[in-house]
């Protein structure tokens, strides 16, 4: 099995709007660490030019909602590029971009090997998370934590 990540945020402003040029401008090479990361699988492709939407990853038919959907051979493969590189900067500066959502945005969930989710997928993945909260079938980072110090308790 390997694991899927969906994170969605909402922009500020439009992809070619200044407030968010700076987002914009390093989202190639962020994306671009994390595709030569240990551990990266598969990466759905992302929003088209600044000023303009891939239409096939609009959410809700609001351009402004942005999905991120990629596959890691394991958590800690994801862990390492979240937490462990330039990613995490960006990830720290995201209340100049993104406005804070009032509800959960990011899930994880496990597939085959092989498997490419669909954003459609993954949108049903993270409304399972909100409607019946972390398991087995869609999770955060706070069960993968739990998980580890469940595991290290029955060691």
């Amino acid at each position: 099995m390997q694991l899927a990540e969906l994170n969605v945020g909402r922009l500020i402003a439009p992809t070619d709007d200044p407030r968010v040029k700076t987002f914009m401008d390093n989202l190639d090479a962020i994306n671009g660490i994390g595709k030569r990361m240990p551990g990266f699988v598969w990466m759905m492709d992302g929003l088209a030019e600044p000023g303009s939407v891939n239409e096939d990853i609009v959410i809700e038919d609001d351009p402004l909602l942005v999905p991120n959907l990629s596959v890691w051979k394991d958590v800690e493969s994801l862990e390492r590029f979240v937490w462990g590189t330039v990613h995490k900067k960006f990830y720290d500066r995201r209340a100049e971009w993104f406005e804070v959502l009032g509800e959960m945005h990011f899930v994880m969930w496990w597939v085959p090997d092989g498997h490419r989710p669909s954003l459609a997928e993954a949108l049903q993945k993270l409304a399972r998370l909100r409607a019946h909260g972390e398991s087995e079938e869609a999770f955060g980072w706070d069960w993968v934590r739990d998980a580890r110090q469940r595991r290290t308790q029955a060691g």
